[in-house]
């Protein structure tokens, strides 16, 4: 399904965690709004472009790093049936475009990206 709407870096963070690391991110990393899980590898990768960034940990296959000014993010699933990327607009706002499976979608309307008048009326863009 393709995506293309605006949402919050916040909104974003969630759904990262929610798709890569939501049963095993260190309590203190989920709650700090400034890390994000990062992943490496053709599949699944998850990568965090920002003008400051520094790994603050990891655990299994996910790297946390501790971002301040994020530019970019791009998300593929391990399943490869995803690839999103999230780009900075203005402050804290940003533009997700990309590919997303049923499960992406599921994940996207559970972090408040997608709202569920846009997925049954089948509309992903949102302004």
């Amino acid at each position: 399904m393709k995506i293309e709407t605006s949402c919050k870096l916040k909104e974003f963070r969630k759904f990262l965690i929610l798709s890569t690391c939501q049963t095993f991110i260190p309590r203190s990393f989920k709650l700090d709004g400034e890390v994000f899980p990062e992943r490496h590898g053709r599949e699944g990768g998850v990568i965090v472009e920002a003008k400051y960034k520094e790994t603050v940990g990891s655990v299994r296959e996910v790297t946390f790093v501790k971002a301040r000014e994020v530019l970019k993010i791009s998300y593929n699933s391990k399943s490869g049936r995803s690839k999103l990327t999230w780009t900075r607009t203005k402050g804290e706002e940003g533009k997700l475009v990309g590919e997303a499976s049923m499960n992406t979608v599921v994940n996207l309307a559970s972090a408040g990206i997608l709202s569920g008048l846009n997925l049954l009326k089948g509309e992903i863009d949102k302004p």
